[in-house]
């Protein structure tokens, strides 16, 4: 199992048309956020296939494949983190978590993020303390920032929703659509679980949170309710 089994038999898979639009939807031109990523028009279930295939892979080869200019590739590599993070003993989570916050360079678009985070750094945090992602909040990398957020989806799923808030405080003026975005779903998942709470937060944050954040956060409420929300109005 190499780097380059992986490669050549995603390779074979690829549609250029597909790949085109994928160009397009991950804002991969000049200025955008994903300047310069190569796309192969891959789909998601057809990546999730080979990594499981090649799931007992040693991380120096998954390193290479984390590496590849390829969109696709890079998400293949994180799955397969993912596959033995799942199997692994608590030596390996820890390697395996480490090594993914050494290379969040690589984790550069807002899919790799949300399909790994929450299943890597989220899953191994539920019992351990969380400074890491605080300090991956106050990172200058939206990359890191979405890290941040979109990791405490492991803990909303426990009913732990302390640190989504606390990080939501954290990002909740950020200028950037991907983490409005990615802050204003983590609050809807709390609110999913807990409505009071993610009503109490952005009663509390209505003044500088972005209308972004504030209309993901209560997608899933009732019609009159988001009505009056974004109208400021709570009672």
């Amino acid at each position: 199992m190499t780097a380059k089994t992986v490669t050549d038999a995603m390779f074979v898979l690829a549609d250029h048309e597909k790949a085109k639009f994928l160009q397009r939807f991950f804002k991969t031109g000049k200025e955008e956020y994903a300047h310069g990523d190569i796309f192969w028009g891959i789909k998601v279930p057809e990546t999730r296939v080979i990594a499981k295939v090649n799931k007992n892979m040693p991380l120096f080869e998954i390193e290479k494949i984390l590496k590849s200019p390829i969109h696709e590739v890079r998400l293949c590599g994180l799955f397969i983190l993912i596959e033995q993070f799942k199997k692994g003993n608590e030596t390996d989570k820890k390697i395996i978590v480490d090594y993914y916050l050494t290379n969040t360079q690589y984790i550069n678009n807002w899919d790799l993020v949300d399909l790994s985070c929450y299943k890597i750094v989220g899953n191994y945090l539920l019992d351990k303390p969380r400074d890491i992602l605080y300090s991956l909040a106050k990172s200058q990398n939206i990359w890191e920032q979405r890290i941040a957020i979109v990791s405490t989806w492991a803990f909303i799923r426990q009913n732990d929703f302390k640190d989504t808030l606390s990080i939501s405080e954290l990002l909740v003026d950020n200028p950037h659509t991907l983490i409005q975005k990615a802050v204003g779903w983590m609050l809807r998942e709390v609110s999913k679980r807990n409505e009071f709470e993610m009503l109490q937060f952005i009663e509390k944050h209505y003044f500088n949170i972005s209308r972004t954040t504030l209309r993901y956060a209560i997608e899933k409420l009732p019609e009159y309710q988001r009505k009056n929300i974004l109208q400021g109005n709570f009672q």
